[in-house]
């Protein structure tokens, strides 16, 4: 996998859920609160954040500006959400993970742990290959630095 294919996916997959997530702020605040790990006072203030942050990161993977530490939060934040995913199948939670919009409880029948889990795992791996080679032909990166 070069840089920039690195890139390009984790920039697509931060531009898709922070998108869908602006489009529905309360879905997002809901799919925070269905995980049962934060106090109430930090769920709204999350929820209308999180996007905002996955936007970010988004934009600078696109860009190809401060690639190694967006890389870096990018693969914090997988690793993040992965945890709440496993931590929530544990507590016996039925929720919809909230990735890519909805989110909260669903029918205990409708859960897909196994596939958030690995889909965010699998998603780590461009992060840590971008921390470790983080240079690509087109990025701003190469003309800041």
């Amino acid at each position: 996998m070069t840089a920039g294919a690195a890139r390009l996916v984790l920039a697509v997959v931060w531009c898709w859920a922070g998108w869908a997530k602006v489009q529905q702020p309360e879905q997002s605040v809901q799919a925070v609160r269905a995980y049962r790990v934060l106090p109430e006072s930090w769920v709204t203030p999350v929820g209308h954040g999180l996007p905002v942050l996955e936007l970010g990161i988004a934009m600078l993977l696109l860009l190809g500006l401060r690639v190694r530490f967006a890389a870096l939060l990018s693969t914090v934040l997988l690793v993040v959400f992965a945890g709440a995913v496993v931590h929530a199948r544990q507590r016996g939670l039925a929720i919809d993970c909230g990735c890519f919009g909805g989110g909260g409880e669903i029918d205990p029948a409708d859960t897909q742990y196994s596939k958030e889990i690995l889909r965010d795992l699998a998603l780590i791996c461009p992060g840590v290959w971008l921390m470790c080679r983080p240079r690509s032909r087109y990025a701003l990166d190469n003309v800041v630095a």
